[in-house]
């Protein structure tokens, strides 16, 4: 068993902004993970989401076949998720961000409303609530990183954001002693922030070295601890873009999910900038003894 990792609690309701703003800098600094609690979503919604995904998930293979990803939309079989050797043990279905009236071009896939009548709307309302919340995140980080609230919505990050929501399912019959078997292998997310619900079974791990880029991480010892759900939480991570914005100031973690002997389903929220934002090093993270990487 490996140890059980301590994370910092972030109140997205606090009135007082500057110490909740002082809470994630240091979360995001030292840690690169966090809790999230009253972030707005209702525990209700989160069962239902949870519900309808198990629902998915225990279709007949060629059902969910027929909703195979395209555009980085729609379903994942098991073990097609990783090029590497050992492989991942999950599936996954990908929706991306919900298009409004003036899109041409629908491109998220839907279960069809014969079999999963509550299906989309369900996603669709989670979806919506889960950017909300992330939004009001980010303009606390705005203010971690001594930049006005606003700023992210300034530089056009939200003016079309690239929010992606996956559904994950780890199957229960995978608990083996050869370390190559995965749930999901070591990696760190790629973009922004990340906001992760899961349904309490362990299994998410979080690996923590002194090194900040990520061919130094490749190499480094890895100390993995567990990462436990919090009833009613987020668990909240830094991507990859945040720590190259923030000049490496920001953690983007690696993790991984380890085989736990029993069904594993979780929830994650991909919260990344629109296309066209300009992604370059933030002048409150930089200095002459901190040079811009």
């Amino acid at each position: 068993m490996a140890p059980i990792l301590k994370l910092p609690i972030i109140d997205l309701s606090s009135p007082d902004r500057i110490s909740t703003a002082n809470s994630i800098r240091q979360a995001c600094t030292e840690v690169g993970f966090f809790y999230l609690i009253n972030h707005g979503v209702e525990e209700e919604l989160r069962v239902r989401v949870f519900d309808e995904s198990r629902k998915f998930f225990s279709l007949p293979l060629q059902l969910k076949l027929n909703l195979s990803r395209k555009e980085y939309r729609g379903y994942t079989p098991l073990d097609a998720s990783s090029s590497k050797s050992e492989g991942d043990s999950k599936e996954s279905f990908y929706i991306g961000p919900l298009e409004d009236i003036t899109t041409q071009c629908k491109l998220n896939q839907w279960p069809s409303e014969e079999i999963l009548p509550s299906w989309r709307p369900t996603m669709e309302s989670y979806h919506r609530k889960v950017l909300s919340a992330g939004k009001r995140l980010l303009s606390l980080i705005a203010l971690a990183l001594n930049l006005d609230e606003d700023f992210f919505e300034k530089v056009g990050a939200f003016n079309v954001p690239a929010a992606f929501l996956r559904l994950l399912h780890y199957p229960g019959e995978l608990e083996s002693s050869n370390e190559d078997i995965y749930g999901a292998s070591a990696h760190s997310d790629y973009g922004m922030i990340t906001l992760l619900a899961t349904d309490g079974v362990r299994g998410l791990q979080a690996c923590f070295i002194l090194v900040n880029t990520f061919l130094e991480k490749q190499n480094q010892p890895r100390i993995w601890e567990d990462v436990q759900n919090l009833e009613g939480a987020f668990i909240v991570n830094i991507g990859d873009m945040m720590e190259r914005w923030t000049n490496c100031l920001f953690r983007s973690t690696l993790h991984r999910v380890m085989p736990a002997g029993q069904e594993r389903y979780s929830v994650a929220f991909f919260l990344d900038p629109s296309p066209d934002c300009l992604v370059e090093c933030l002048r409150s993270c930089c200095s002459e003894s901190r040079p811009a990487r």
